[in-house]
């Protein structure tokens, strides 16, 4: 096997045209040139305006349950290479957002000007692209003042966000971007690390497809390695198998929806610490008690945006609601994939932080996972989430009954149906001919939306014969007692 090694792209100097067109637009600034170097020298008088402790906001990714996220890049490499980029994008119909630092914008204009004929976005990647951690307040005003100046006077356009070289935020950075009027500061929430030379194109596609979510983030870098490129067409499929559209940053925010502060959510205090159980009382719930055809069904757990949206878009499909418990660890880290089940028309409501058995814990570890848990979905989704708490495994006793209860939660969810889906072993059949044979009328249904089980395979061949047997869905919650 032949090993071809790949090296970065080497930036060309940046000829003296370039300079003075960059160093020209620093308003309040006189440049003169020494002759005997012609290097421009700078008689700085401008003055930057102190900060107001104002901040601007930052941008690792949006909030939206919309099938959408965006593809952004950093820097700008040679002409060639950003031709094959462009390119690519264009097989693909995908829409990005460049962020271009504006010393090579001012060397090469015609660039920039491509990137825009060809219906991306262009932001600010600052002039210099240089370590903004390493800088002052004012350096990095300047720094941005005078990116947003040159990439206005080359394009027309006037930079609204605005991205540092590593994609990390610092204070001062979030004072400058404010004080010059930026939207916001970009961060990213899916970086596939492609400085990683080693790293080839199916390698990021692949780190992008794992952590692929609604309203994410994808950073990546035009000058550093070539294997960006070709991993194009790994993102492009990883999106259309799930069914998600690329678009660029101005789209995604202008379609997402700003977040309310926790205390401004009404009952995010639903769930409270409280260790005084003797007047407790708790309903387990493992069943209704009806006549009617009517069952629960409901997920519990976490998993991928692929995995859960799959199974969002088969009880779409079927016209079936349900109720998800989630793992709170998983909300934190994806919030927009909570959102998109209360969107979608299903309940959701409390499977613990970090998936404990209840019984192993001490009371005081019990009561803040729980608190914390509901904290963190009412902060997903921003509304209270439905108040029935689901122990993970499904152990519970008296003891921790009357805790889970004191802290707001007096339904306690538990289930008559279970194929122990959860195990990889049981097949798509397996989980089916279980359903079946166990579901009747007031039934509760458990299943899980884990990644790598057959659930999903299983989940519309169940739903198709529940119906056909005159079963309807309804949420867990109609099945408390009033």
């Amino acid at each position: 096997m032949m090993v071809t090694t790949r090296t970065p792209r080497k930036r060309r100097v940046l000829p003296w045209s370039a300079w003075m067109i960059a160093s020209s637009l620093l308003v309040g600034c006189q440049f003169g040139v020494e002759e005997a170097n012609n290097v421009p020298k700078a008689n700085t008088t401008q003055t930057i305006p102190a900060s107001n402790g104002e901040k601007s906001k930052v941008i690792p990714f949006v909030y939206t349950a919309k099938k959408e996220l965006t593809l952004t890049f950093n820097g700008m490499g040679d002409d060639a290479t950003m031709k094959k980029l462009l390119d690519e994008l264009d097989k693909y119909q995908i829409k990005a957002t460049f962020f271009l630092p504006g010393m090579r914008v001012a060397e090469e204009p015609e660039i920039a000007k491509e990137i825009l004929k060809r219906g991306h976005e262009i932001e600010n990647n600052t002039l210099n692209h240089l370590d903004d951690a390493q800088l002052s307040y004012e350096q990095i005003y300047k720094e941005i003042q005078l990116g947003n100046d040159v990439i206005k006077k080359q394009t027309g356009v006037t930079p609204s966000y605005v991205r540092t070289k590593s994609g990390d935020v610092t204070d001062n950075v979030r004072l400058a971007a404010a004080a010059l009027g930026m939207k916001g500061v970009v961060s990213y929430s899916i970086n596939p690390k492609d400085r990683d030379m080693k790293k080839d194109a199916k390698a990021i596609g692949e780190y992008v497809e794992r952590f692929m979510t609604r309203g994410g983030i994808i950073t990546m870098n035009t000058d550093i390695n070539p294997e960006v490129i070709p991993a194009i067409s790994y993102i492009a499929k990883a999106a259309n198998d799930i069914g998600y559209k690329l678009v660029p940053l101005g789209e995604l925010v202008k379609n997402g929806g700003e977040r309310k502060p926790l205390e401004q959510i009404p009952g995010y205090d639903a769930a409270k610490i409280n260790p005084d159980t003797k007047n407790a009382t708790y309903h387990l719930i493992y069943q209704m008690e009806t006549n009617e055809p009517k069952i629960a069904l409901t997920f519990d757990d976490w998993g991928s945006d692929k995995t859960v949206t799959k199974i969002l878009d088969i009880l779409e499909e079927h016209d079936v609601v349900a109720t998800f418990f989630l793992r709170a660890k998983g909300v934190e880290d994806n919030p927009n994939l909570a959102r998109a089940m209360v969107e979608g028309g299903h309940d959701v409501a409390n499977h613990s932080y970090s998936h404990p058995v209840v019984t192993t814990i001490s009371p005081q570890q019990l009561q803040e996972d729980l608190v914390k848990a509901h904290r963190v979905i009412t902060d997903a989704i921003q509304q209270q989430p439905v108040m029935l708490f689901r122990p993970p495994t499904g152990v519970v006793n008296d003891e921790t009954a009357r805790l889970i209860s004191a802290v707001g939660y007096k339904n306690i969810a538990m289930y008559d149906v279970t194929m122990l889906d959860w195990d990889a072993r049981h097949s798509a059949d397996d989980i089916v001919n279980g359903i079946m044979t166990k579901t009747k009328n007031g039934s509760v249904i458990l299943l899980h939306m884990l990644d790598n089980i057959h659930t999903v395979e299983a989940l519309p061949v169940a739903l198709e014969k529940l119906k056909q047997k005159g079963f309807k869905f309804v949420k867990m919650a109609d099945m408390v007692p009033k």
